[in-house]
Parts: C-alpha cells; sequence; structure tokens
C-alpha cells in the first residue's frame, strides 16, 4: 500500500502547528520529511505523531536528547496508518510513555510498564489524546471527522458540522469544512464557513489562503489578492500565498509585484 504523505498546510491544519515551530523541529531532526514537487516538505503519518509529541515535550521541559532517543525509537514501532486518537504519549518524569488499550510503555525501550509506575495526574502530559471533561465531544468529533475523509466524505463533513456545534469558535474544524465543501463545489456555503471563523476572530494564514483560492474560482479575482495579502500579513514566509498572488498580479498588468512575490516564492521553496 502507498503511504500518504502530507504537506505543511496539511500539518498546519491538522496539528495547529505553526510554520516557524514545524521548521524548527525539522531542523532539530526530530523528523525527517522527503522533498516533493518544486522541492516541498512532505510528511508521513508517522511524522504527524512524532512533531506532535516532540512539540509537547520540549513544552514539558523534557532533554532533547532524551526526546530524540524517544521519538527515534518511537517511529521504529508505529504503523504506517492509524486514527490520530489511536495512542496516548506522554512525559512522565524525563521519559516517553505511550498508553494503548493493552497497557503502557517505555518509549525508547519499548519496555512495557507495570500500571502504577508514574502517575499522569502528576505532571504527565496528553499530547494526543482527546481533552477531558467537557471539551471530550469536541475533539472526537473532529478526530472521527479527519479519519473519515480518506472513506466517507459525507460523513467528515457532518462529524465538523458536530465539533463545531460543541464548539463554535473551532478553527480547524472550520478550515477542514471549508475545504470539503469547496471541493464538492458548493463555494457559497463554503465561503461563508470560512467567513464565519474570521468572524470567530481566527487569524491563520491558511484560513485567508483558502478565502482566496475559492474567491478566484468564483471569478471574484480583487477579493482574492486581498486575502492572499492576509494570509502574508499572518505569515510572511507562506510561500503558496506569495505564487498566487504573484500569478493575480501578473493578469492584472502590475508586473513589478508579480516579480516581487514570484522572487519570493522561489526563495522560501529552495530552502
Amino acid at each position: 500500500m502507498q503511504q500518504h504523505h502530507y504537506g505543511v498546510r496539511d500539518v498546519e491544519k491538522l496539528l495547529r502547528l505553526p510554520r516557524r515551530t514545524l521548521r524548527a523541529l525539522v531542523d532539530a531532526g526530530f523528523v525527517a520529511p522527503t522533498r516533493g514537487p518544486r522541492n516541498v516538505w512532505q510528511f508521513s503519518f508517522q511524522d504527524l505523531i512524532l512533531l506532535r509529541t516532540a512539540q509537547a515535550l520540549v513544552d514539558a521541559n523534557v532533554p532533547a536528547r532524551r526526546i530524540t532517543q524517544s521519538l527515534k525509537a518511537l517511529r521504529k514501532r508505529l504503523p504506517e496508518s492509524m486514527p490520530l486518537s489511536g495512542l496516548r504519549l506522554r512525559a512522565v518524569g524525563d521519559r516517553v510513555v505511550v498508553s494503548e488499550r493493552d497497557g503502557r510503555w517505555q518509549a525508547d525501550s519499548g519496555q512495557y510498564l507495570l500500571a502504577f509506575e508514574g502517575d499522569p495526574a502528576q505532571g504527565a502530559l496528553g499530547v494526543i489524546a482527546p481533552k477531558p471533561a467537557d471539551s471530550t465531544a469536541t475533539h472526537d468529533w473532529f478526530e472521527q471527522a479527519v479519519a473519515l475523509e480518506s472513506t466517507d466524505v459525507h460523513a467528515a463533513r457532518a462529524a465538523y458540522e458536530r465539533a463545531l456545534a460543541a464548539e463554535p469558535a473551532r478553527a480547524d474544524a472550520r478550515l477542514n469544512l471549508g475545504r470539503l465543501l469547496h471541493d464538492a463545489g458548493e463555494l457559497a456555503q463554503a465561503e461563508r464557513v470560512y467567513r464565519d471563523a474570521l468572524r470567530h476572530g481566527t487569524c491563520d494564514p491558511l484560513l485567508h489562503f483558502n478565502l482566496g483560492v475559492l474567491l478566484e474560482d468564483l471569478q471574484r479575482k480583487p477579493e482574492a489578492m486581498d486575502a492572499y495579502t492576509a494570509a502574508l500579513r499572518e505569515d510572511p514566509e507562506f510561500a503558496d500565498g506569495h505564487y498566487n498572488l504573484a500569478l493575480l498580479y501578473e493578469e492584472c498588468g502590475r508586473a513589478q509585484d508579480a516579480i516581487r512575490h514570484m522572487a519570493r516564492y522561489r526563495k522560501l521553496t529552495r530552502r
């Protein structure tokens, strides 16, 4: 089976991980993405888990050497695909502990741990598992929606809507739902979802970018240019924003602006 790969925008969307943080984790060697067309990064499913874990463990002050050892060992034990909710990864002291339905084991050694070893209630950090209490349902619906996207788009859309009903300000659910609606040709509904996210105060370059692509498809190119410009205000290193904006500037005869943004795009994608 061919392994699915995720681009930088997919990682930002699924993990809500800022691009500069993602770049820092790659530079630190926590993951080693491959290079795809136009030399862009491509991440595997295992990389998604490792990236989320690495950032959380850094925040928990686990030593960098321990993180690197644990994540390298964990990568060898992960299957090629599984729901993101299928594992819990925690910092217990300076160890990385993996929790599954059948037990808990130490990531770097694979050694199974007795139930009374470590106490997740005392300083343990949940990384991928749903949040407790009243936010659990929201995370369950969101993670179900992500898992359903590749097999049942209509069910995925319904799950995102359930997540938003429980937590209307949830930006990642609006982003994903808007993209699915756009892909299905339901452009007016997709625009409404993106505009709702903006009204809820979401400041996300990907949201502005997706809205720009949608507005281009609606032949509302001046508005699309405004959306791409807003994306670049949020993240000046958003390469795809520079590329799309350069093409629009070229179409409307603004040659100097087109050259400037295309040059910036090429510089960013050569890294």
